[in-house]
């Protein structure tokens, strides 16, 4: 059986880079701390904060890239 990987078209618009890039994410995490032990006891999806190139750091609009280049990275990440 043959596998396709999925092609994911994103390209930072300073440098042409097109194969590494920064994804800064916020999860929250509720923790419950009873006799001395911390457990977490919900914690949410990671939020996308912020997308940069990983060759120069310019930053990329999220929200103007491509819809389905969107929903792989949401999808990668496990973000929402």
């Amino acid at each position: 059986m043959i596998r396709e990987e999925t092609c994911v078209a994103l390209t930072c618009p300073s440098c042409g880079n097109d194969q590494n890039f920064l994804v800064k994410t916020l999860r929250m995490h509720v923790v419950h701390l009873e006799d001395a032990r911390v457990e977490v006891s919900d914690e949410s999806r990671p939020a996308v904060l912020e997308v940069l190139c990983d060759e120069c750091e310019t930053a990329l609009n999220f929200d103007e890239l491509d819809e389905n280049v969107r929903r792989e990275l949401l999808l990668t990440i496990g973000a929402r």
